[in-house]
């Protein structure tokens, strides 16, 4: 176990349990603005924004970055897949007004399966060129969401017939009538996921030496339990804070 642990690269597990705090509380703010009725105009304005998309671009960088460290992407990518299948099943159960379709576990383990089957033709691209080019294609494909791509001499409108249905949610082309409490589809994400993977090829392994060494071992614990602790997360802030309420109307 020791030595195990001396392989590691250990500021990743910090870094990925730091990101998982930043989620932790933002969610629980969350649950503050959406479920206990408490307006934060910060929360839900362009702070807040910024606040999720550090959250989500640091996770899917780490996860990227660290794929090609494992021996086993296609078992990771299954497990993870089926970890965000059972949060849609649990609040499509529990939380139906508050349903998560294609959240972000279903994003990371849907694209550690396709990045595993692709790793093949993936490894022939110059790190450099791939770092750039999935960089590019994430600008390009960000507000896919919302109609369009960007291009260099503007907006390319996509075609409306492509928003069709659920199914076409999963890749971003989300439907008007379509709503999740937590989203995200493979266009633009897969390609963020990408720069952290071609990142990992050109670090190579002399440049990644530095991330072996220890901040905060109580991170890194949390890094190497991030999935069990984002399971869990959820139910225990919202019990903690619904007694804190309780016991504040009480008193």
């Amino acid at each position: 176990m020791e030595q195990q642990q001396s392989l590691r690269y250990r500021l990743l597990d910090e870094l990925r349990g730091l990101d998982l705090i930043s989620m932790m509380l933002y969610h629980g703010m969350w649950d503050v603005v959406f479920l206990f009725g408490i307006p934060q105009k910060w929360y839900i304005g362009r702070p807040g924004f910024l606040w999720q998309q550090s959250i989500c671009w640091v996770f899917l960088l780490l996860s990227g970055f660290c794929l090609p460290m494992g021996r086993h992407p296609f078992k990771r990518g299954a497990v993870v897949f089926g970890a965000g299948a059972m949060v849609t099943a649990v609040t499509l159960l529990f939380l139906p007004e508050d349903v998560v379709w294609f959240g972000v576990l279903t994003l990371l383990g849907s694209s550690m399966l396709i990045t595993a089957v692709l790793d093949g033709l993936l490894r022939r691209i110059p790190p450099a060129a791939g770092v750039v080019v999935s960089a590019a294609l994430f600008w390009v494909t960000y507000p896919t969401m919302r109609g369009f791509w960007n291009l260099p001499g503007g907006r390319l409108a996509l075609p409306q017939a492509l928003y069709a249905n659920g199914l076409t949610a999963y890749l971003g082309f989300m439907p008007k009538d379509f709503f999740s409490t937590d989203y995200f589809p493979l266009l633009p994400w897969l390609f963020l996921f990408w720069v952290g993977y071609f990142l990992h090829q050109l670090a190579g392994r002399a440049g990644m030496e530095p991330l072996r060494r220890s901040v905060c071992p109580p991170l890194g614990w949390m890094g190497r339990h991030s999935l069990v602790l984002y399971l869990l997360h959820q139910p225990v802030i919202l019990g903690v804070l619904t007694m804190t309420f309780r016991l504040m109307r009480a008193a």
